[in-house]
């Protein structure tokens, strides 16, 4: 027992003494501009303008499937390839786990988007640091998101 003590003496010692990079505040202008940008670049499936807003070490996720980018190349990489499913989609803001993030809904026909993914975002020094899209769009309803949007719920 003295043993297992240690070690959590010792592993609490070096969680403590690591240095944290905290997520960018949700209330201020500065961060609600760059999250408009990024609405702005991925509605319009701009990849240039979506790298531009990523940190070096952007992580993106996508549970419940294997899929970990990590870095501007091999997100857009992904984005032109397999994930270029998403261009044409709809972005609705919600707030999720203390942080912004939005109902993604992709076209489903024209003038019909249907719900995908909850995106959370996290932003780190002004720029986005974490793209993780939570593929349960049964939890859509939990957020407040319509079941499905058609022309006239969204901005052309």
């Amino acid at each position: 027992m003295a043993s297992v003590n240690s070690a959590l003496q010792r592993a609490r010692s070096t969680i403590g003494s690591l240095s944290t990079d905290q997520l960018d505040s949700t209330v201020d202008p500065e961060h609600e501009a760059l999250l408009a940008r990024y609405v702005d670049a991925f509605e319009r499936y701009d990849m240039t303008a979506l790298a531009g807003l990523l940190r070096d070490d952007v992580v993106i996720s996508m549970p419940p499937h294997d899929l970990w980018l990590q870095g501007p190349e091999e997100v857009v990489g992904w984005m032109v390839g397999p994930g270029h499913a998403c261009d044409g989609s709809k972005l609705l803001p919600v707030w999720a786990n203390g942080t912004a993030g939005f109902g993604s809904y992709k076209p489903a026909r024209p003038g019909r988007w249907e719900p995908w993914a909850l995106q959370v975002i996290e932003v780190r020094g002004g720029r986005l640091s974490g793209h993780h899209n939570f593929l349960y769009p049964d939890l859509f309803p939990e957020f407040g998101l319509p079941p499905f949007l058609e022309d006239g719920d969204v901005e052309a």
